[in-house]
């Protein structure tokens, strides 16, 4: 269990640490030299069953609150140190709002310096505690009287702190591994070491981790190995959730790239960010809070600056609570739950405190209905509320790795989730979207509609090419996804596929009479260079035809399926395409991609009908172009329309 001090400075926080544990917490010259605590300070004490209390020791001067939130993000239990000549002072309340808005239910209070008062102060200064808690989370408190120089009450607070420990469940270490860095430095013969505070998840002495965010530009991450580590003080071989670590760190940095505020995480929570939505409250004794008010952020040991936008109520009242969205000068890490406050621009007062609820919020649409209506049920702690409804709103489905990383959810926890929803999971590369099965369902339907309707306006077209029905169905829906969705309906026999047509299996596209007797005369001039075929124009010019029929009559034909229109007015058979996507197929295995001056070498000709005829394949889906390159598109079935 780790247990954080707070109070007014002078109060005797970190005498009174010493009296508990017999370390002084106080590692800096300057604080000997002037008796006051300017930074954390870290002690630990062992059990009779062997185990070891953490505690921090923060700063209680007005000037260090940044460095007293630094130590408080992370603790389980509050020992609030009043000192019984003075009673609350401004810092105390200070601090204890602070703790309020961070969550923190679980506390007693040390009244020092009961040596230098007597019974009738001790008895008032109890009634000024008891009415200093009163509505705030630490309400109910024990007290216990102390004089920590003599030892005075130490034994009956040590017994409390113990028992509590006892008690105490310790974090689940489930999700990612996540540690906030307070403190950096370096060990002869060890190298870079930090400490801190594991949020979550587990880490392994040999495992692989990231320091993020990293850089001058706060982007990016350092990519490091734990070699050894400490939990509570202790050699370890593992840390997880709720414990003290030391990670002693190697890699391609050096302790200088290293500061307070970074996160030690999991490689795949390495996911720094620029803004979050959350659930904000102003306290009662502030101000109220405005719309693009500037703050300082405090989340896990860090500061940042930056504004907040208040999604609904402007002014925000004091006592309230509202939705908004943060919005930072440069990146840190968090994820959904992560408790924090805001200063004023000058971090001198406190102006709110929050918990965040989504790290990848949308840019747009943010104050509508449904928008508020998915931040509400993100404020439940159950992530199959949440899931539930942005399942119902997306119908391009949803990204499970980022609602994972949200979450902070392990792969098996998250699969597992997955499956308990009964989502349909579309797997494409490093990517996965999940739908409802009553979205995925309502896809096949808008689906096979916008292929019937097509049908309609044009009976005379054999169907529609895959990435016209896409946008049809849904422009937003994933190329991934949209395979699968037509993968599923061709092998129910609700779709057909001829060549690079989609169909209904009822649909079939004719040719009048006269136009199949004049293709019949016109073809095999496109026969005689299938992979250069003559333009309209010379088609009409070598059988006499004019050139507006022929081109009419070629559209038609294109519409039964029969010709391509590769480029303005140059046609292509279905067999002459066919041989070309083979071709392209052909160079992809062979070079990674299709070049132009590849494929004209394989079908002669000039360079520019090469082109053309990729860039054909790109506008249809079947290759993307990657600079001068066209690659195979990866969906398993986009080959399947060259033998149809």
């Amino acid at each position: 269990m780790i247990i954080g001090t707070a109070g007014h400075i002078d109060h005797g926080k970190t005498t009174l640490v010493k009296a508990l544990t017999g370390v002084d917490a106080d590692r800096l010259p300057e604080e000997k030299a002037r008796g006051i605590t300017l930074d954390l300070g870290y002690a630990y004490a062992s059990q009779a069953d062997g185990s070891v209390l953490g505690f921090i020791d923060v700063p209680g001067h007005e000037k260090l609150i940044h460095n007293m939130l630094a130590g408080a993000t992370g603790i389980d239990f509050v020992l609030l140190v009043i000192a019984a000549d003075d009673g609350p002072m401004p810092q105390t309340r200070e601090h204890l709002e602070l703790l309020d808005l961070l969550g923190l239910e679980h506390g007693a209070v040390a009244l020092t310096k009961c040596d230098s008062v007597d019974a009738d102060r001790i008895k008032a200064a109890r009634g000024e505690i008891e009415a200093l808690l009163g509505g705030t989370r630490l309400q109910g408190s024990p007290v216990f009287a102390v004089s920590a120089p003599k030892g005075e009450g130490i034994a009956a607070l040590r017994a409390h702190l113990d028992a509590v420990a006892a008690a105490h469940r310790a974090r689940r270490a489930d999700g990612r591994f996540r540690l906030a860095i307070d403190r950096s430095f370096t060990l002869s013969g060890i190298g870079t070491v930090v400490t801190g505070t594991a949020f979550s998840g587990r880490v392994d002495a040999g495992g692989t981790v990231i320091i993020a965010p990293a850089g001058s530009t706060g982007q990016g991450g350092l990519k490091a190995r734990v070699k050894s580590l400490h939990v509570q003080d202790r050699p370890a071989a593992y840390g997880q959730a709720g414990d003290r670590c030391a990670l002693a760190l190697t890699g391609d940095f050096e302790k200088k790239d290293i500061a307070r505020g970074m996160w030690v995480v999991d490689p795949a929570a390495a996911r720094p960010l620029l803004r979050f939505q959350a659930e904000l409250k102003v306290p009662a004794t502030q101000a109220a809070l405005k719309h693009w008010t500037p703050v300082h952020l405090h989340l896990g040991a860090v500061d940042i600056t930056g504004r907040v936008a208040l999604l609904e109520g402007d002014p925000l009242a004091p006592g309230a609570t509202a939705l908004a969205e943060i919005l930072l000068d440069r990146e840190t890490i968090a994820v959904r739950g992560d408790r924090f406050v805001l200063r004023d621009a000058s971090a001198q007062r406190t102006v709110a405190g929050g918990r965040v609820l989504d790290c990848f919020p949308p840019s747009r649409h943010k104050r509508g209905p449904a928008r508020l209506a998915l931040l509400a049920a993100l404020r439940d702690d159950d992530p199959a509320a949440s899931l539930r409804l942005m399942v119902e709103q997306a119908g391009a489905g949803i990204d499970l790795l980022r609602f994972a990383a949200n979450w902070n959810l392990a792969d098996d926890a998250a699969a597992a989730l997955w499956r308990a929803a009964g989502l349909r999971v579309i797997h494409a590369g490093d990517e996965q979207t999940g739908f409802s099965a009553a979205a995925w369902q309502a896809l096949g339907e808008k689906l096979l509609a916008a292929l019937a309707a097509e049908h309609q306006r044009a009976p005379d077209m054999v169907g529609i090419e895959r990435e016209r029905l896409r946008r049809l169905t849904l422009p937003t829906l994933a190329r991934a996804a949209f395979d699968a969705l037509v993968a599923e309906l061709l092998g129910a026999g609700r779709l057909a596929a001829s060549r690079a047509w989609l169909h209904l299996p009822e649909h079939e596209a004719k040719l009048a009479a006269g136009d199949r007797d004049l293709f019949g005369v016109l073809r095999p001039l496109l026969d005689a260079q299938p992979c250069g075929p003559p333009r309209v124009r010379d088609v009409a010019k070598a059988s006499g035809t004019a050139e507006d029929v022929v081109r009419q009559l070629f559209r038609r034909v294109a519409r039964a399926g029969e010709l391509y229109p590769v480029a303005h007015d140059h046609y292509f058979t279905a067999d002459a395409v066919a041989q070309l996507a083979a071709l392209v197929a052909e160079l992809d295995a062979e070079k990674g991609s299709a070049r132009a001056a590849d494929l004209r070498d394989r079908i002669g000709g000039g360079r520019k009908v090469a082109i053309h005829i990729l860039e054909f394949f790109d506008r249809i889906g079947y290759t993307r172009r990657v600079r001068d390159e066209h690659v195979l598109r990866d969906t398993g079935s986009t080959h399947a329309w060259i033998n149809n």
